[in-house]
């Protein structure tokens, strides 16, 4: 009997340990390792923020789904990796620390077979000052829909913005990214959009000032160095359509900024032109950067190989090309494809857990070398698509024998859909409903734009509401294991 160890429960997490225990049976164990008492459908969590949707609207019990589907799970965070074992045993294992389970703060040591680190990032608010961590503790200046409960805390807080607004009060609104390394542009286009929305909604918009702060050097970035999407019979870059988006709704914005400081409300941040800058606010919800979630690895003999599986980011190697090299020679192969580390065969990293080779927009830095560039997105659809290739892989070496991985999930061979809220309403909401072929950007195979632009689309109305409404449900069916749920595609 094999086992296969899940850790981390999120998108990419759940997808992998799901299909492993559906192709490997009983035969074989799958124990998933996650903090987390709930799952998240974290896209939905915008809709919290804003009032629009409940906590339980987008979050659900692990214990009962993975008890049904015959994984054993850990409500634990792991600690370490120890993947040649240890003195008197070369069975590699994992240390967990127990969070729930009537077991907090226990410790255990969890053996392996086969490896899967899905643990997603780490949410970095300490690196930029001032920032907070979402939870609304004296001190914090900001807030966040980074999790289900930031999200709530959100809506409270917007909605004490909003009295103030009905009370004939001006209220400065900012929303966007609280450093120069942020990724999920995307969330905050997002949230803007629906805050935007419920202000007219109530009837107090002209009240407010809204303004969105960002890392990408030209709206419309998003982390992937921007694309060309096919509109009504034409192409046209995302840029021109992001920017028409914003003049539209009256949204200001301010490009290439890297937040250094925020204070009760202010912020100020750094320009990629070298300036310094203040801007102040009644309301923000800044993203923060992501990093690894801060695991250590230890040889057999005790010694820490941590820089060995792990990047400085703390985010695990792979099968990538991390050769240092200048922007002009960067390669679409150079993004990973099996997800497998190269140096322990049976231990793989998806979703947000592995370290990119390099971002995917152009790296841009202010004149004393600060860098302001947005990192790559490794969230959603291809998270789901990394987890079950990477489970497909290790169920093909435990059951056919196979010795190297038999399935892929490069982001530069993968394509994407995305469907980003611009307010809620059955007849009234919009979404901007955008496909993007690949994600990682090929100049070799598709010169010029980096795309194939006949499978990069993109179109903003209702029906895109529409079905980022059906989405919400169809996902979260898929991920409580209901009737045909491996028949609903990642």
């Amino acid at each position: 009997m094999a086992r296969v160890v899940v850790m981390g429960g999120g998108v990419a997490g759940h997808t992998a340990a799901t299909f492993a225990k559906d192709w490997l049976g009983s035969e074989h164990e799958v124990v998933v390792v996650t903090p987390n008492a709930n799952w998240n459908w974290i896209p939905s969590n915008i809709w919290v923020g804003v009032g629009q949707m409940k906590k339980e609207d987008v979050v659900f019990p692990l214990a009962p789904v993975y008890a049904k589907a015959g994984i054993d799970y850990r409500q634990a965070k792991a600690v370490s990796i120890h993947p040649e074992g240890k003195e008197g045993s070369e069975t590699p294992y994992i240390t967990i620390e127990y969070t729930g389970q009537g077991k907090e703060g226990q410790t255990e040591e969890l053996t392996y077979d086969y490896l899967i680190n899905a643990t997603g990032p780490k949410l970095n608010f300490d690196a930029t000052p001032g920032l907070g961590n979402g939870q609304g503790q004296l001190g914090d200046y900001t807030v966040s829909v980074c999790t289900a409960d930031h999200a709530v805390h959100a809506n409270n807080e917007l909605q004490q913005v909003i009295e103030r607004l009905k009370k004939g009060e001006k209220q400065v609104i900012l929303i966007g990214m609280g450093h120069g390394m942020c990724t999920c542009q995307g969330a905050a286009f997002e949230y803007i959009f629906n805050i935007e929305h419920e202000l007219r909604k109530a009837g107090v918009r002209d009240n407010a000032e809204i303004i969105f702060i960002t890392n990408e050097s030209f709206l419309g970035d998003f982390g992937m160095g921007g694309m060309h999407v096919k509109m009504g019979g034409y192409a046209a870059s995302s840029k021109i359509f992001a920017e028409s988006l914003y003049a539209e709704r009256d949204v200001e914005w301010i490009l290439g900024a890297h937040v250094t400081q925020v204070e009760e409300g202010k912020v100020t941040y750094k320009t990629l032109d070298g300036d310094t800058d203040e801007q102040e606010f009644d309301f923000a919800m800044l993203i923060p950067p992501f990093a690894g979630v801060g695991f250590k690895a230890y040889d057999k003999a005790g010694e820490d190989i941590t820089s060995k599986l792990f990047a400085p980011n703390g985010f695990m190697k792979v099968d990538a090309d991390y050769t240092p090299k200048p922007y002009e020679e960067w390669k679409a192969s150079d993004w990973p494809s099996t997800l497998q580390n190269p140096d322990y065969k049976n231990i793989f990293a998806a979703g947000i857990a592995f370290a990119p080779p390099h971002t995917i927009s152009k790296p841009m830095q202010a004149p004393d070398g600060t860098p302001i560039t947005p990192t790559p997105p490794r969230t959603g659809m291809p998270s789901a698509m990394m987890g079950k290739a990477v489970a497909a892989s290790i169920c093909d070496m435990i059951k056919e024998g196979a010795t190297e991985p038999t399935h892929t999930a490069s982001m530069a061979e993968m394509g994407a859909a995305c469907v980003a809220s611009a307010g809620k309403g059955l007849f009234t909401g919009t979404a901007a409903a955008m496909t993007v072929y690949p994600v990682v950007p090929d100049f070799e195979k598709y010169p010029g734009i980096g795309r194939d632009v006949n499978s990069t689309t993109g179109e903003i109305g209702l029906a895109g509401h529409w079905i980022k409404h059906i989405l919400h449900h169809l996902f979260i069916w898929k991920a409580k294991l209901k009737p045909g749920w491996q028949l609903i595609p990642e």
